[in-house]
């Protein structure tokens, strides 16, 4: 399926590797109206996709947790002197 704008052609039909790229690409940057809409219906006929999508929140949530860990225990250390 394809959607014609005036400026441009939005393709709707997405590879789950191309999927697989824009989920990646979306921790970084936001994305534009016609990658999400893109995203959005792949994700609504792909039994994949939206798994691979926990998978990529789920380290975020971990590396986030490991983040707060990291700083809690680097502020402790903080007000230890070493002998």
């Amino acid at each position: 399926m394809v959607y014609e704008t005036r400026s441009h052609v939005i393709p709707f039909n997405r590879t789950c590797r191309e999927v697989a790229a824009l989920l990646v690409a979306r921790e970084d940057r936001a994305l534009g109206l016609p990658d999400r809409l893109a995203l959005r219906m792949h994700m609504l006929i792909c039994d994949t996709c939206p798994r691979f999508e926990r998978q990529i929140l789920s380290m975020r949530n971990s590396m986030q947790q490991w983040r707060n860990y990291r700083a809690a225990d680097d502020s402790q250390q903080d007000g230890v002197l070493p002998k």
